[in-house]
């Protein structure tokens, strides 16, 4: 087998690496030797070991009827997307951990797939090296899959940590999150849950079938986290996390949701901490079952890569179905998903909060601020609530849902 990878950056020189040092294991694992052709990079990268395999033209590997495989590992919509598209139409296999392509195309680039009767595989996409989209298409086939929690991004649950571990305020977090080289320069699409909105709209595609458009999927980062809050949650027994969720109602529709969640230190996702990914499915038979590990980097997310690769070269079958876009009525009106709620009020006498809030639990707070826990209360309820809060005067300095 011979295939070809699209950039040669973090990823693509993960893959790269690793089936050059465990080519003697892999080339036992399928019965034959696999073997990089081509690393489409245009830019001169002199100290890489990689740099006779270099082309600068797309057309030498599409057109080359050697490569079976094209593992795309460019990021960004274009021309990631169009390269896999012409990949796919020429009949050979692609393997990508591209989440935004597969959270934009998915439908499109999975049809193409099994109308050319090749495979269009994305382990890496989601979780990094965990195994969860594989086990989730096929071993959790059989179950109704009632609702994922995820730690879907490694940046924000560092910045979480640190501020939980170390009472760093979110600013402080995050700087010291880009010296470690966790966060980019521009971390937006971490910090504003951009990131975890993608990963978990692929997620709630394989277990419903249906690919729901990111700008239609309710996201919220950690910007507006304060110390304040993590320290609170910590003394109620609760960890802030950055949760990607899908929650399945009685009537079969879903809410798909990205925002902060206090999770109870008796979850498992609550002691997930660092740079590392956790997801928790439950299947209507199998209950609760947990996936864990490196979410993010070079290795883990060179392993789901050639994990995918490997698939392919032992002839598996497509192990994502095809999806079909969202319709009206498939995603549950996001205003009536209800939840208990923490929140930080300011500006207000207690008397008027207790009023608004009906029967909540009031903290020992900072002077300054009302803490409290509210009954559960639907997405309308609270924004009603927090209307005529604002109307009182009263201000939300902080507002986190409880898992």
């Amino acid at each position: 087998m011979q295939v070809a990878i699209l950039g040669c950056g973090v990823v693509g020189r993960g893959t790269a690496d690793l089936l050059t040092a465990n080519a003697e294991a892999i080339a036992a694992r399928v019965g034959g030797p696999v073997t990089v052709k081509y690393i489409l990079e245009r830019r001169e990268i002199p100290d890489c070991p990689y740099q006779a395999l270099f082309v600068k033209d797309f057309e030498t590997i599409v057109s080359d009827p050697e490569v079976s495989v094209v593992i795309e590992a460019m990021g960004g919509s274009h021309p990631a997307y169009d390269f896999s598209l012409r990949a796919l139409e020429a009949g050979k296999h692609v393997i990508t951990s591209n989440k935004e392509v597969v959270a934009n195309f998915g439908v499109d680039l999975l049809r193409v797939a099994r109308e050319k009767g090749v495979l269009y595989l994305f382990e890496a996409s989601v979780g990094g090296g965990i195994p969860v989209l594989h086990p989730l298409a096929s071993d959790l086939s059989g179950n109704l899959i009632d609702s994922i929690s995820g730690i879907l991004n490694g940046t924000t649950n560092y910045i979480l940590t640190r501020m939980y571990e170390a009472g760093a305020s979110f600013a402080d977090a995050l700087a010291e999150a880009q010296e470690k080289g966790y966060a980019e320069a521009n971390p937006a699409a971490d910090v504003e849950g951009l990131d975890a909105c993608r990963k978990i709209a692929i997620l709630a595609a394989i277990a419903t079938g249906t690919l729901v458009r990111t700008g239609d999927i309710h996201t919220e980062g950690i910007t507006a986290i304060r110390s304040a809050d993590v320290s609170a949650a910590s003394s109620l027994g609760y960890a802030v996390k950055l949760l990607g969720r899908m929650v399945r109602t009685a009537a079969g529709e879903f809410f798909l949701m990205v925002a902060p969640f206090l999770v109870d230190k008796a979850n498992p996702l609550a002691g997930i901490s660092d740079v590392f990914n956790g997801v928790m499915i439950h299947g209507n038979f199998v209950d609760n079952v947990l996936f864990y590990g490196r979410g993010a980097g070079a290795c883990p997310t060179a392993s789901a890569m050639v994990g995918d690769l490997l698939h392919v070269a032992l002839g598996g079958a497509p192990y994502h179905s095809a999806w079909r876009a969202a319709e009206e009525g498939d995603l549950t009106d996001f205003s009536y998903f209800a939840a208990r709620r923490y929140l930080a009020v300011g500006d207000c006498e207690r008397n008027s909060v207790e009023v608004i809030f009906g029967d909540a639990e009031f903290l020992a707070s900072p002077a300054g601020e009302i803490q409290l826990l509210t009954p559960p209360m639907s997405e309308r309820e609270y924004e009603d609530k927090a209307t005529r809060l604002s109307s009182c005067g009263g201000k939300i300095l902080s507002h986190i849902r409880i898992l």
